[in-house]
C-alpha cells in the first residue's frame, strides 16, 4: 500500500515511512540509514540494561574495590568507536558513489541553478555544449535568467526550463550552480541533497529509474522567499523524454 500526497512523496506506510525509491543508488542508503537506526536501537536497549543492572548490584550493597574496572571500562568506548568509525566509512564511499566519483562520459548533462528564489534547469542543444554565462548578462524579466552570452553560438541552442525533466534509466551528471547565496538542492526520492554555492560548480549524478513527479525542494534557509523555492522533476519514459526534449529545442531553434 502507498500513500502520496500533492507533493508526490510517496511513501509506503510498512517500509519505515520512508520516502519511495526512485533511483538506481536509493536502496544502497536506506540500507546503510536502517543499519544505523538498528545500531542505535541496539546501543540504546544495551544501555538501559547496564543501568538497571548498576542499580541491582548497588542495592545490595558496595562491592569491593577492583583495580581491573578502570580497565575494563576502556573496552565499551573502543568497541563503539570502532562501530563509528566502519559506519563513517562506509556512509563515506556511499556518498562518494554520487558526488566524488565522476560520471561516465555518456552520462547526461543538465545545469541546475538556484537564485532567490527560483531552480532554474539548462539543457545543452544538439553541440552538446553549454554557452558562455556571465553574471553581467543575467536579466530574469528580458527571458535571460542565466545570463548566456549571445555572441556564444554554443549558447543559441540551450534549454532553459523551470522544472526539471529526466529520462529514466540513464545516468545524469547534475551540475549545480549559485547566483547569489547557498541554496540546498534536494529530492528525498532520488536521495539526493547537494549544496549549490555561489563561485562554484557541483557535480552530482545519478540515475532515475521510477517515471513519476517529484517535488525539488531548497534545503537552506536562503532569504525570505524560501518557503517558496521548490520546483518539480518529472521522469519519463526515453521515448517519452525524447518527445519533450525535440518540442524544447524546436522552440529554442525558432
Amino acid at each position: 500500500m502507498t500513500v502520496c500526497s500533492h507533493f508526490a512523496l510517496c511513501v509506503d506506510p510498512y517500509r519505515w515511512h520512508l520516502p519511495a525509491d526512485a533511483s538506481a543508488h536509493g536502496p544502497a542508503l536506506d540500507r546503510h540509514l536502517l543499519l544505523n537506526l538498528w545500531i542505535a536501537l541496539g546501543l540504546a536497549i544495551l544501555a538501559h540494561i547496564v543501568l538497571i543492572a548498576g542499580t541491582v548490584v548497588r542495592k545490595r550493597g558496595p562491592e569491593p574495590p577492583n583495580r581491573h574496572t578502570g580497565r575494563i571500562e576502556y573496552l565499551p568506548l573502543i568497541a563503539f568507536s570502532l562501530v563509528f568509525l566502519w559506519l563513517a566509512v562506509r556512509a563515506e564511499r556511499l556518498w562518494a558513489g554520487t558526488r566524488y566519483t565522476g560520471a561516465s562520459p555518456e552520462a547526461m548533462q543538465v545545469e541546475v541553478t538556484g537564485m532567490q528564489f527560483v531552480w532554474t534547469f539548462r539543457y545543452p542543444g544538439g553541440d552538446a555544449t553549454f554557452g558562455r554565462t556571465s553574471p553581467e548578462l543575467v536579466d530574469a524579466a528580458a527571458g535571460n535568467p542565466l545570463g548566456i552570452d549571445p555572441a556564444d553560438p554554443h549558447g543559441a541552442d540551450d534549454v532553459v526550463t523551470s522544472e526539471l525533466v529526466l529520462p529514466a534509466g540513464r545516468e545524469v551528471d547534475l551540475r549545480l550552480r549559485a547566483q547569489d547565496v547557498i541554496h540546498g538542492f534536494a529530492i528525498p526520492e532520488l536521495r539526493v541533497k547537494q549544496n549549490a554555492v555561489p563561485g562554484q560548480t557541483i557535480h552530482i549524478h545519478l540515475t532515475p529509474t521510477v517515471p513519476g513527479t517529484y517535488a525539488i525542494l531548497c534545503t537552506q534557509l536562503c532569504g525570505l522567499g524560501h518557503y517558496r523555492m521548490n520546483s518539480n522533476l518529472r521522469v519519463l519514459a526515453p521515448t517519452d523524454f525524447a518527445a519533450w526534449r525535440n518540442a524544447r529545442e524546436q522552440v529554442v531553434s525558432r
